[in-house]
């Protein structure tokens, strides 16, 4: 799996739970709550997901490694190897 490739999945499953935003407006560096106003729910379901798509476990512990557009790929890209 590429880095593209996670960036594509995460650029999907971000739109689904903010619709209104648009990724390429978004500052990849900052938080993710911050940049898409997501509250925590929102934020866990974004894990879930992306944990059923890649078939990997993402335990609450990993979170602080997520808080970023690409912290949380380079979580998926190291998981993923």
């Amino acid at each position: 799996m590429t880095r593209d490739d996670i960036e594509q999945a995460l650029d999907e499953e971000l739109a689904r739970i903010a619709p209104d935003i648009s990724l390429e407006d978004i500052d990849r560096s900052e938080d993710l709550r911050d940049e898409f106003d997501i509250d925590s729910i929102d934020f866990l379901n974004l894990v879930t997901a992306l944990a059923k798509r890649f078939g990997l476990d993402m335990p609450e512990a990993d979170y602080g490694e997520m808080d970023s557009f690409n912290h949380l790929a380079d979580y998926l890209m190291a998981h993923l190897s």
